[in-house]
């Protein structure tokens, strides 16, 4: 059908004002002689834009008795039958205490420009405070090193849930937020003159409610809710401690903040009404710990809600854990979807209905928009400097080819999908700043042992052989161009 001038230049107009996926459905079903000429194939990144990947001590270092470490909590947990798939530890791991210059060669090969890693604690201070480790200082120096050496920026988190077994009470101790703000300003001294970005703790909900509510991760306790929401207390308030110790020990123009796994709460359809829900949702359902430390208060309705089961806070405690941050870091990974309705809060959380999609971990539902919702609501709300999304990677039932090859075309589905929709936040010009894929290596994934697999290099765990999957070539080629395709 041949269009007169005025359609022609009208349809290439809306053509062009229309952006996203769904938009370009419309385009080519509607009008097929503009689809390839008017939409954009290519998603670029803003300029500096920083790639990377990240791991975490106990899941790849291995070597948990090497050079004066001692135990953590995660080492007792995971040798207690019964509490981790076939009673696997973290033993070994991808030994990458001995191999991390192999690793730091799998980040130079992907051209990333940044890794995040976090330090295991009882390996600098085996007993959690007093006499520090020089030999776990050392490692973690030529780590650091060995990156700078490769033009890869470290990104340090201090503490990555392996708690210093010797810690008494763990996390029910106030004390232990003390000596985590101790251990906070020793690394400071000795890492900051080489490392300008440092996260102080990483998924509060998981080394809280996880290790002390539901008893999943380590310590595996289960306890009252009154006692599980002063554990929560004291890991936010050692959070805020960190942060002023890194302010008070660290070189001038150190970046410091966390990496939080906050519940990331989608609107079921984009208007104001339901953008307003997930809003609300997004600070009430995240009271105990995010919103806490962006707002330096609890909310009214988290104190109501848990009644005589409320943290007994004491005087400067919430000015202490809500201590300014230079950006914030969200692990990002799967939805929850909320409608406005009538009841005071003003949402409703949906029930996930038994068909919703699904990676090879069961609770690692696939919602792509949440890259964006989980960017926009934090950004919306409390408006951060700077943001990173700290995390974001999947399971996949990995195998070798015949031919040698993990053709991991289900990650790389997802990857490709969830980051259009970080594309998308950036486009709208929230402060988006980097990115570090979750994970560098298949690891040990904590009480599922070695069953599930996240790396986009796949890890022989007998011999110790990396080798990149399809995921790695597709990141690589993300990172040359500063772009999703």
């Amino acid at each position: 059908m041949l269009l007169c001038p005025h359609e022609a230049i009208t349809r290439r107009r809306f053509a062009k004002t229309l952006t996203g996926s769904a938009a370009a459905a419309y385009v080519a079903a509607s009008f097929p002689e503009l689809a390839l000429a008017q939409m954009p194939t290519t998603l670029r990144f803003p300029a500096n834009f920083l790639w990377g990947c990240a791991t975490a001590s106990y899941q790849i270092e291995g070597a948990v008795s090497d050079d004066g470490r001692k135990p953590s909590v995660w080492d007792t947990f995971s040798h207690t039958p019964g509490n981790t798939f076939h009673g696997e530890t973290g033993d070994i791991a991808d030994d990458s205490y001995h191999l991390y210059k192999e690793d730091v060669k799998l980040l130079k090969n992907l051209d990333a420009k940044c890794y995040r890693f976090s330090i295991s604690w009882s390996r600098v201070f085996p007993e959690g405070t007093g006499q520090p480790n020089q030999k776990g200082l050392d490692y973690y120096q030529r780590v650091v090193d060995e990156l700078l050496k490769n033009n890869i920026a470290p990104y340090v988190t201090l503490f990555h849930w392996d708690l210093p077994q010797a810690l008494p009470g763990g996390w029910q101790s106030r004390d232990t937020s003390n000596a985590f703000s101790d251990y906070a300003a020793y690394i400071a001294k000795h890492l900051s003159d080489r490392v300008g970005h440092f996260f102080t703790t990483n998924e509060f909900v998981c080394f809280t409610d996880s290790g002390y509510k539901d008893g999943t991760f380590a310590p595996g306790l289960k306890l009252p809710a009154g006692q599980v929401n002063q554990i929560r207390h004291h890991g936010i308030l050692a959070h805020g401690m960190a942060v002023q110790a890194l302010r008070a020990n660290a070189r001038p123009g150190m970046q410091i903040g966390l990496a939080e796994n906050a519940t990331v709460y989608v609107p079921v359809i984009e208007n104001a009404e339901q953008i307003e829900a997930a809003h609300r949702a997004t600070r009430e359902g995240n009271a105990p710990f995010l919103t806490a430390v962006m707002e330096g208060k609890y909310t009214d309705g988290y104190l109501e809600r848990e009644g005589a089961n409320a943290p007994k806070v004491e005087p400067g405690d919430m000015k202490i854990i809500g201590s300014p941050l230079d950006f914030v870091g969200l692990n990002v990974y799967t939805p929850e979807y909320v409608r406005a309705d009538s009841s005071p809060a003003g949402y409703v959380i949906e029930q996930r209905q038994s068909s919703f999609p699904r990676m090879a971990s069961d609770w690692l539902y696939i919602g792509p928009e949440v890259m964006y919702w989980a960017v926009r609501n934090v950004c919306d709300i409390w408006k951060p400097k700077e943001l990173y999304i700290t995390e974001n990677g999947c399971s996949a039932d990995d195998f070798i080819t015949p031919e040698g090859r993990i053709e991991d075309t289900d990650r790389v589905m997802y990857l490709r999908n969830y980051l259009t929709h970080l594309h998308r936040a950036a486009a709208e010009g929230y402060p988006i700043k980097g990115y570090f894929l979750w994970s560098l290596i298949d690891n040990y994934e904590w009480a599922d042992g070695y069953s599930k697999r996240f790396g986009i290099h796949y890890v022989d765990f007998k011999t110790q052989k990396r080798t990149p999957k399809l995921s790695a070539e597709w990141y690589r080629e993300v990172i040359a161009k500063n772009a999703v395709e």
